[in-house]
């Protein structure tokens, strides 16, 4: 059984395949191919951009593959959501998609754009989105450079974003969210009606899942007398609950647990004057919850 997996070309391939690394999966490119090999025999790899992965996926051309919520949704197509993979080109959060106009213009809502041209990749969903405001506008498809059209060759825009900056270096301020967006896994619906390619689908998701989990976070052990416990762990933040386990000197017991690592600085020396020793720190690759 080969598993025919779509990776997003273009902007959020590195981040992707970055994520793989830190799920344990190795993907091999080849900038002269779209095809990629990946650590496990099973799973086969084809480059595609994010834009158009929902119609392979669907079609059955890929049994799964990561793309945007914004991309199924404009597609219109019906793929299975596998799971939310939260990270983006240069963050781990999500995109907004946003409707923007220029600065200087006197457009302060949606409906002040009646009759007016907006440009954007996203073309189907702007138009399901003005027609439910009931607001006609002319909706435009931006072949890139989206953020340079108003006002010449827009009134407005809509335009995905992490930051906003690119916004605000073309002098565009935004009047509106349109859409939130994430990475998402999706697979095909007859490949995940198939016993053995959904375990392989699922087991994928659940190593992406627990390396996401546990980016910026690392585990933390220490060695503490039982009379000090209590002091210990009214400090520690947990996940759930830290993990406390006897020791053989029976006046000790070790206490694990996850913390998120900017925390590390502040914690370890309160720690440290609760009176634990034996303090360790160490990375985490995955958490699986």
């Amino acid at each position: 059984m080969k598993l025919r997996l779509g990776i997003p070309k273009g902007s959020l391939q590195e981040a992707t395949l970055s994520l793989f690394t830190r799920s344990g999966l190795r993907v091999y490119t080849n900038a002269r191919s779209y095809f990629a090999a990946t650590d496990d025999p099973e799973i086969d790899c084809l480059l595609i951009r994010a834009q158009e992965m929902a119609r392979y996926v669907e079609h059955g051309a890929l049994d799964a593959g990561l793309t945007g919520l914004d991309w199924v949704l404009e597609s219109g197509l019906e793929v299975v959501s596998v799971a939310d993979l939260i990270y983006a080109k240069q963050s781990m959060g999500k995109v907004k998609w946003v409707l923007a106009v220029p600065e200087d213009s006197n457009f302060q809502k949606p409906e002040d754009l009646q009759e007016r041209i907006v440009a954007t990749e996203l073309v189907s969903f702007t138009r399901n989105y003005f027609a439910r405001l009931n607001v006609p506008v002319r909706v435009e498809f931006s072949w890139g450079a989206t953020e340079v059209k108003p006002p010449l060759l827009a009134d407005a825009i809509v335009e995905v974003t992490e930051t906003g900056s690119s916004l605000r270096a073309n002098h565009l301020r935004i009047i509106e969210t349109v859409l939130e967006s994430n990475t998402q896994l999706v697979a095909n619906k007859a490949a995940w009606a198939d016993p053995e390619r959904r375990r392989k689908i699922e087991n994928l998701a659940v190593m992406l899942c627990g390396a996401m989990a546990a980016q910026g976070r690392v585990g933390l052990m220490l060695n503490v007398r039982k009379p000090d416990l209590a002091a210990v762990l009214g400090l520690l933040p947990a996940l759930k609950n830290p993990t406390v386990a006897p020791l053989a000197d029976g006046e000790w017991v070790a206490v694990n647990t996850i913390i998120e690592e900017q925390a590390a600085w502040i914690l370890i020396p309160k720690l440290k004057q609760a009176n634990a020793q034996g303090i360790v720190e160490y990375p985490l690759n995955k958490v699986v919850m």
